[in-house]
């Protein structure tokens, strides 16, 4: 059988001009303690990153 991927997209957290990304360090290592790596990040053509793309095998328990 091959490996099954599931995936999530994360919008990084604003600050409080909604302009400037806040550090997302925590949010990034409780996702790697559930098995989510960063695999990709998605931009708009405004400049900045848009949605942080995140994959895990799929378990079957």
């Amino acid at each position: 059988m091959h490996q099954q991927w599931e995936y999530k997209t994360l919008e990084p957290p604003k600050g409080l001009t909604k302009r400037e990304t806040v550090d997302p360090t925590d949010e990034l290592n409780r996702l790697g303690e559930e098995g989510w790596e960063l695999t990709a990040t998605i931009s708009y053509d405004g400049g900045g990153t848009k949605l942080l793309l995140f994959k895990r095998p799929v378990t079957h328990e």
